[in-house]
């Protein structure tokens, strides 16, 4: 009996701690986000500025996938002209917290309007059916059902800008961006054309954002 409760105890304590180590670490994101809201917004929605690259949504994504993409911009691996200086500021365990304290926040996001039913159509069988004809899966195979995000390796999609996505796909399939697990985008992005990758940037960016 006593065996059991001193397991239950330290049990306790060590939630406790990981509670306490989890609180601390985003409060000191919250401290050092200060320099990401100019491009992502205070709450993290992103931005969307005519004839530049869209800043995205960095709430409601997985902390670990968040925390992955900013190293990568810190190691060379995925490269933005904007980001490289930014993260370069900050040790890992610093780009850590910076994740946490984002996937701590609410979701909050500009969805789009709805795209026309052709366009809609394009991209749902996109991403529930795919097209194996061309070896291309379907996006909630790696996304899960509605493209929610498993993971570290794939995001939540919904509520980001169109031309977000859009700009992503594209230098996917050129060869321009190559950071993902197993490199499948890089090999799905190629198969797709920029129809398709249109009508998937313009129906994700049209649907509710919430936590991954």
């Amino acid at each position: 009996m006593k065996k059991i409760l001193w397991i239950g105890l330290s049990s306790l304590m060590l939630i406790s701690t990981l509670e306490a180590k989890s609180i601390a670490s985003i409060q000191r994101g919250k401290e050092l986000s200060a320099v990401c809201a100019a491009c992502h917004m205070p709450d993290g929605r992103g931005m969307v500025i005519p004839n530049l690259e869209a800043r995205p949504r960095i709430t409601g994504l997985d902390a670990a996938y968040v925390w992955k993409q900013l190293k990568d911009f810190k190691a060379g691996t995925r490269e933005n002209a904007s980001m490289k200086p930014i993260v370069s500021m900050f040790d890992e365990e610093q780009l850590k917290d910076i994740a946490n304290y984002f996937a701590s926040l609410e979701v909050v996001a500009d969805i789009a309007p709805a795209p026309s039913q052709e366009v809609a159509q394009v991209a749902q069988k996109l991403i529930n059916q795919g097209d194996w004809n061309r070896y291309i899966p379907a996006c909630k195979s790696c996304h899960g059902v509605g493209a929610y995000g498993v993971g570290e390796h794939f995001p939540n999609l919904n509520g980001q800008p169109a031309s977000y996505l859009e700009h992503q796909l594209m230098i996917w399939k050129t060869g321009q961006r190559n950071n993902d697990s197993l490199h499948l985008m890089r090999s799905i992005a190629n198969r797709l054309s920029e129809e398709e990758i249109k009508a998937l940037a313009a129906w994700f960016a049209s649907q509710p954002a919430v936590k991954q």
